[in-house]
């Protein structure tokens, strides 16, 4: 978070809470034009998906998970799911690849807007200094419980709505791995939210959830039962070397790119070698790294 004289100085607005502080860039309002917060089904407790991530660019996988989502949602849980939202990252990141976060937004809108009839793009992470997953996903809760009041049931009773993680499978791996997260966090997520991962070949869940199974209960891992390993990554060496990535993206962002120019200069050299120099004790590189978005761990 900001100091308090970089937040008179950034221009962020700060909207306090009961014990907690959120800054707010500058003409921000919280999408809601998809959140459907009247409940249709009562018995079921009403969740909101939130994925964190680079989205550079946005593919149909990450559009994918939220579906691969909502039919394990129907399958195997007593939730009902109200509306999701991608939150790009802050360009002060600094991921390599990372393109501006501007470019990054307006990429995630095309793709929402143009190709789902429920996802959102909430752009409150995006346009100010870094955040944690953790404070990220408190943004969400507040806007949607304090803010907005929660759900309503058909009977008009208010319901508060759960605020899940989405990820790729990588974030369990980063999560169960010592010294990546810190022990606040991970029991902030998983405990008070929970997450769905989205499992991909080769990838040793059970492992990673032994090492978490104080929150096992609030960890639901989602199978691809078509594997699909498309990651921004890929994307962005392909457009790098001038070939198709047409069907791998959504048309309009494809037209996008196209029309700006974008991905077209050369890998930095750092890029060519992903390393994990960035990742420390209690940091959360790693995590961005891995809650990118895809279950392949470039995004």
């Amino acid at each position: 978070m900001l100091s308090n004289a970089e937040e008179r100085g950034s221009g962020l607005r700060t909207s306090a809470t009961a014990g907690s502080r959120f800054t707010s860039p500058p003409n921000y309002s919280f999408p809601r034009h998809r959140l459907n917060l009247l409940q249709r089904h009562p018995d079921k407790q009403p969740i909101v998906l939130v994925a964190c991530g680079s989205f550079s660019p946005v593919t149909y996988l990450h559009l994918r998970m939220f579906e691969m989502a909502v039919d394990y949602v129907r399958q195997n849980t007593d939730f009902e799911i109200l509306g999701g939202y991608m939150s790009p990252v802050s360009d002060q990141y600094k991921k390599p690849g990372l393109l501006s976060a501007h470019h990054r937004v307006h990429m995630c809108t095309l793709a929402t807007e143009q190709t789902s009839n429920w996802l959102m793009v909430d752009p409150w992470e995006a346009f100010q200094s870094y955040q944690r997953t953790a404070v990220v996903l408190d943004h969400v809760e507040y806007e949607i419980n304090t803010v907005l009041g929660g759900a309503r049931s058909p009977s008009g009773e208010q319901r508060h709505v759960r605020i899940v993680l989405l990820a790729g499978s990588d974030l369990i791996s980063t999560m169960s791995e010592p010294g990546v997260w810190s022990e606040n966090d991970l029991d902030h997520i998983l405990g008070k939210y929970g997450t769905f991962i989205i499992e991909r070949a080769g990838s040793d869940m059970d492992q990673a959830t032994e090492a978490l199974a104080r929150w096992r209960h609030n960890i639901h891992l989602v199978p691809q039962l078509i594997q699909n390993d498309v990651s921004s990554t890929k994307v962005r060496l392909f457009l790098r070397r001038g070939l198709s990535v047409r069907y791998l993206l959504p048309m309009p962002v494809v037209d996008y790119i196209e029309e700006h120019n974008l991905y077209t200069e050369d890998a930095p050299s750092h890029e060519k070698k992903d390393t994990q120099k960035d990742k420390g004790p209690g940091g959360d590189a790693a995590r961005r790294r891995a809650s990118a978005g895809t279950p392949s761990a470039g995004a």
